[in-house]
């Protein structure tokens, strides 16, 4: 998968969230990280709360908690990308 700018730099910028400890300072390495993990990009909300119940055993989770989850960065253009630590 390409990751667009818009992810890599929202993962950069924030990434403590899911890591004590930067695991890229840069684009090209935000990129690969995220290619390495197989980190993925829904649409919207729906789709990334739907990949939580289907792969991430979020079963009895509220919609809330998903939003909170360290795994889950919303993107500004409304998309959220999907990093599993």
């Amino acid at each position: 998968m390409k990751y667009d700018k818009v992810c890599l730099e929202a993962f950069l910028k924030n990434q403590q969230q899911l890591f004590d400890e930067p695991v890229a300072e840069t684009l090209e390495e935000a990129d690969d990280f995220l290619q390495d993990c197989m980190a993925v990009v829904k649409k919207d909300f729906k789709q990334a709360k739907r990949y939580f119940k289907d792969n991430m055993d979020a079963s009895g989770m509220s919609d809330d908690e998903i939003r909170e989850a360290c795994e889950l960065f919303a993107l500004p253009d409304g998309r959220y990308l999907i990093v599993e630590g």
